[in-house]
């Protein structure tokens, strides 16, 4: 691996590292500031939350401001494992929480993030599909879609 892409590598495992030492206190604003405007989270699965939301205020007004609605404590995700290579990293992880109707939501995620100039541009996430229908509700949108 030539120098260039063993710091492109290095910097972007630091810049996640951070975001995820910062969920791991509960601390989401770093999260939100990583993403680039023309983000894009993919969720994998068939669920009411599964998809795609493209740009930055898609994936905050359709994904994540109607799952957080949802929860009744504080969230955490704290990662297991992080590794990278070039513009990926790949965090292995565990998010708990408990939601408003009591329902435990501690999923186990593996999260492969594309960065781009120190931003994420892109996420696809794999989680356990039959927590996120067991234990959260649809959100809104997904009945008109």
């Amino acid at each position: 691996m030539t120098t260039t892409a063993t710091s492109v590598t290095e910097r972007n495992r630091a810049i996640v590292t951070g975001i995820m030492e910062a969920l791991s206190r509960g601390e989401r604003q770093p999260f939100a500031e990583a993403m680039a405007e023309d983000f894009t989270w993919h969720m994998v699965g068939t669920t009411a939350w599964s998809g795609t939301f493209a740009g930055k205020t898609e994936v905050r007004q359709r994904l994540i401001a109607p799952l957080f609605a949802q929860f009744g404590s504080h969230y955490t995700n704290t990662p297991k494992r992080i590794l990278a290579d070039g513009d990926f990293v790949v965090v292995e992880s565990r998010g708990n929480v408990t939601t408003k109707t009591g329902k435990l939501y501690a999923n186990t995620y593996c999260m492969v993030i594309r960065l781009r100039e120190g931003k994420m541009v892109e996420l696809t996430e794999y989680l356990d599909t039959e927590l996120v229908s067991s234990a959260l509700e649809p959100p809104a949108w997904a009945a008109t879609a």
